[in-house]
């Protein structure tokens, strides 16, 4: 990837969206009127920023907010000294004078974001984006040690959405846009997520597009497929290679879009098919689908696009519908195997792909509303009833296939994502939650209602406190499984109000054991339905298993940084 070019063409909000989704290491600069500006990347987080318009060093800040005196200050600078400047200075203060490191990360957090949102002023000029091999060069990349740096780097995304902010606002006042030094920047109200925007590396007005490769007869149509599971993509590309595609298969939405945007710079119309449940692009959640698409809607209309659902999610279905794309049932993970399942799939995919092209884009307008599609839910009918229902057992079948894609090494933080997917076998909502030392917030769901479609931005906002009883009360404390109808209690009215409303006939509560603690709980019901559960064994025994998962994923993750450590 090589990113050179004018700052008129392709703004800054535009160059930390693209090395955000390409997940790259390396060092941006910025040339403007005298100005230069430097700003470095780690896989694609920003971890330091300097500017020629910021004179202002580490040990300076630090005594402005507080966190240190001058005396202090300067034995640090003389040991960085006797040094040979070896030490970044916070490390110093950190480890010889008991200097919180969080008030330090946090001033360093504060003083990137003003260098980085400073630079959003800068209209004209020129960028390069050098690109680091590895993330070590980029570590040993040289920098004045009296400069700012983060462990742990920064969002381009959210710094390309709260500079642009700024940015407007400052014109909606009417304000200068130069930068001036370090100003206070007053973050924006909470958003559900990033911004969405993906902007190609040239606008229409700068450059045509090329226009676009028919495929000459015979010639195999070409088609991106994105879905986070193995399995499935590998099925899925047999039954479309099957069918006459010629298949680009991926298993990230960034990695996705960067295929399509190539695609399309070379003149080529690619038909896309998305999975809706896979991870977002941050890793959190279980609706990354949903993100792709208005990515892809929003840059690349004309493309036909297809998505997939392998279980129900009432509130992305309407989102989905009001895109304008259509969605189809695929199979379960643990179908795939079967050859009658996927020859039925096949029958279904192959001919809705076709309709999907033959409309040229979306094959429902997103301007454009489908009354009969309006009635059926309003009515409380599904748009897409399952190819065959899933019979309540103790699903050892099931169970045994989901427990080899628990024991994936590469599953990362897909944990909780299995755990919704295995719980959408048993009841029709759940929703998971971590525990904390003094509260219980939301992580994830799936099956919540909302009509103003935000159930996952209330889920992630809920919060219980852990010293109150409610319904986790007994499982955080016994560390079993609990099943019982809530309780008129405050902290349970709280909870299901969040969740809607309603009196569940059962609802399920169930731990996940990590390091000898519950570290989070799932719960789970049947509302809108007024029906038990039934039998949760199977999915009390993939609970235990997910929080071995985690205490393995867990230690690995501290062997490596140890190793890294004694390197």
């Amino acid at each position: 990837m090589s990113l050179v070019g004018n700052l008129e063409d392709l703004g800054l909000g535009e160059i930390l969206q693209i090395v955000s989704l390409s997940r790259k290491s390396g060092v941006l600069s910025l040339h403007s009127r005298g100005r230069e500006a430097r700003i470095i990347f780690r896989s694609g987080q920003v971890i330091r920023a300097s500017s020629s318009s910021f004179q202002q060093n580490l040990g300076e800040v630090l005594i402005q907010k507080g966190v240190i005196d001058l005396t202090t200050l300067k034995q640090a600078l003389s040991i960085q000294e006797d040094e040979d400047f070896s030490s970044l200075l916070g490390t110093i203060l950190t480890k010889r004078f008991n200097v919180s490191s969080e008030a330090i990360e946090k001033v360093v957090h504060e003083q990137i974001e003003s260098v980085v949102y400073s630079l959003f002023a800068w209209a004209e000029g020129s960028f390069d984006f050098e690109l680091q091999d590895t993330v070590e060069t980029v570590d040993n990349t040289r920098m004045d040690p009296m400069q700012f740096m983060l462990e742990q780097g920064l969002n381009p995304q959210f710094l390309a959405m709260e500079g642009s902010r700024i940015i407007d606002e400052k014109r909606h006042r009417g304000e200068s846009l130069e930068d001036d030094g370090p100003t206070e920047v007053v973050p924006a109200q909470p958003e559900e997520s990033v911004d969405l925007a993906f902007d190609l590396l040239q606008s229409p007005e700068s450059s045509p597009e090329p226009a676009p490769v028919t495929p000459a007869q015979g010639e195999r149509r070409l088609v991106v497929l994105v879905d986070d599971d193995a399995g499935t993509r590998d099925a899925m590309v047999s039954i479309l290679e099957g069918g006459g595609y010629a298949v680009c298969a991926l298993e990230k939405s960034e990695e996705t879009l960067i295929k399509i945007d190539t695609l399309c710079r070379e003149g080529h119309q690619p038909s896309v098919l998305v999975d809706l449940i896979m991870p977002r692009m941050d890793g959190s959640g279980i609706l990354g689908g949903l993100e792709l698409l208005e990515l892809i809607g929003n840059n690349f209309a004309a493309l036909p696009v297809l998505v997939l659902t392998d279980y129900h999610n009432s509130d992305a279905e309407r989102k989905v519908q009001a895109m304008g794309f259509p969605i189809i049932l695929k199979p379960r993970k643990t179908e795939m195997d079967d050859p009658v399942r996927l020859q039925t799939f096949k029958a279904d995919l192959l001919p809705e792909l076709a309709r999907v092209e033959s409309c040229g884009g979306r094959a429902v307008p997103s301007d454009k509303v489908n009354i009969g599609d309006e009635l059926r839910l309003e009515m409380g009918e599904e748009l897409y009833p399952p190819a065959r229902p899933v019979e309540q057992s103790t699903g050892i079948t099931l169970l045994r296939g989901m427990l080899d894609e628990l024991n994936n090494p590469s599953l990362g933080g897909g944990i909780i994502l299995l755990v919704l997917r295995f719980a959408s076998e048993f009841m029709n909502r759940a929703v998971v939650l971590i525990v904390k030392r003094d509260e219980i917030a939301g992580l994830g769901q799936f099956g919540i209602e909302d009509s103003e479609g935000l159930a996952d931005l209330k889920i992630r906002s809920m919060r219980i406190p852990t010293g109150e009883t409610s319904l986790f009360s007994e499982v955080i404390a016994t560390l079993q499984p609990v099943k019982a109808v809530p309780d008129d209690s405050r902290w349970n009215r709280y909870f299901i109000e969040q969740l809607g409303g309603g009196q569940p006939a059962e609802s399920f509560v169930g731990p996940i054991v990590s390091e000898g603690k519950v570290v989070a709980v799932l719960y789970g019901d049947n509302l809108p339905e007024t029906k038990p559960i039934g039998d949760t064994d199977s999915l009390e025994i993939f609970l235990s298993q997910a929080g071995l998962a985690m205490e393995k994923a867990l230690l690995q993750r501290r062997l490596k940084d140890k190793s890294r450590e004694e390197m």
